[in-house]
């Protein structure tokens, strides 16, 4: 997008009571974030859904005042800004009603790796809590996942620490805007996680910190995944609300079960419980809820020499050395053999190594 287009979307998005379901609605109608400022009052009234109170503050002058601030520090820091209908933006969270109109990245995230997953939980992670964490992201090393998550204490840095160790791309969603970081102690990460990916926020570099972001923070984890697993929780705690959005989003949940005593499981055992997550007790069960398959190359097969072959195997070899690859009922008919003969002929055939086998009961020489 053009730099006037973004100051006009950052200004949209600098009104408060117009969330990130309105905007979408508004630009949607009016065609960009210009013209919905531009547009007048009683047009926009005409919408669906859009009220008196909605628009009562949508006209201040200060909103594309501090859109050009804000504007200042993206271009001084280098942040990337993906606006909801750019092929930029990522693919999962394009299908979240409430995906932010803007997203901001620092670091370097590549989103070209199909498989993302969620990790979170709670920030008093137990000691076997952290232990299945890093379990998880190791055995998942192979899949080659994207790993997410808030950058917080506990289960957040544990599984981010992990993805690092591991050699995978991870990334943080934060809770306040790029010119900060909180917890402050976590500064020491930053530098890995942007070498390893980055960090992605919808919160402006103005925006106050507030307890209230966490909880909107969280429909980006959730957005952004296939799949989001909640390794510990207490009976509340963040990590529900991110897995209740992923749910709502119809994405995949996972939940490991603790023993009935331990408080920091009750969440995942509340989860497994109710039907809201799938019981994961070994990381194996990742890949085979979400069928992630391994990219496996298939073994060269070693030609023999000199192999030797009766007379009725000759005239099957030299039809499909002319033919390249033919059915089973194919090479009956062109051979003028019955066909349990020529079947019979070709599993001779393909344990010498002459020949192999090919979906729909074809087959080819070597």
């Amino acid at each position: 997008m053009t730099e006037r287009d973004l100051i006009f979307t950052l200004a949209l998005q600098n009104v408060a009571k117009i969330g990130d379901i309105t905007a979408k609605k508004l630009i949607q109608h009016c065609g960009s974030a210009e013209a919905v400022l531009n547009e007048k009052k009683q047009n926009l009234l005409k919408i669906d859904g859009i009220g008196t109170a909605v628009l009562s503050d949508l006209y201040s002058k200060h909103h594309l005042q501090e859109a050009e601030q804000e504007l200042k520090f993206i271009k001084e820091n280098n942040v990337l800004c993906h606006y909801f209908m750019d092929d930029t933006y990522p693919e999962r969270l394009k299908h979240c009603i409430d995906g932010p109109i803007l997203l901001f990245q620092s670091g370097n995230i590549n989103l070209n790796q199909h498989r993302i997953i969620s990790i979170v939980g709670t920030r008093k992670i137990t000691t076997q809590g952290i232990a299945n964490c890093e379990a998880l992201v190791e055995q998942l090393k192979p899949y080659n996942p994207i790993i997410v998550s808030g950058f917080a204490y506990g289960t957040d840095i544990t599984a981010q620490k992990a993805a690092i160790k591991h050699n995978l791309q991870t990334i943080g969603c934060l809770a306040h805007g790029l010119n900060q970081v909180y917890p402050k102690v976590h500064k020491k990460y930053v530098s890995e996680v942007k070498d390893n990916g980055g960090f992605f926020t919808d919160f402006w570099s103005t925006s106050d910190f507030d307890r209230n972001n966490f909880l909107k923070r969280n429909r980006i984890i959730a957005g952004l995944s296939e799949a989001t697993i909640v390794i510990e929780s207490a009976e509340k705690g963040g990590s529900l609300v991110t897995a209740d959005i992923a749910n709502s989003y119809n994405r995949e949940v996972f939940a490991v079960p603790g023993r009935i005593t331990d408080s920091q499981s009750v969440g995942c055992n509340n989860l497994i419980k109710m039907q809201r997550a799938h019981l994961l007790s070994k990381p194996a069960d990742v890949p085979y809820i979400l069928n992630w398959q391994l990219e496996t190359k298939p073994k060269p097969v070693q030609k023999q020499l000199f192999v030797e072959l009766d007379t009725d195997e000759k005239v099957i070899y030299n039809f499909l050395k002319d033919n390249d690859k033919e059915l089973l009922d194919i090479i009956a008919l062109k051979c003028n053999m019955p066909t349990y003969r020529v079947a019979s002929l070709l599993l001779n055939m393909e344990l010498k190594g002459v020949v192999r086998p090919l979906p729909g009961k074809q087959f080819e020489i070597i």
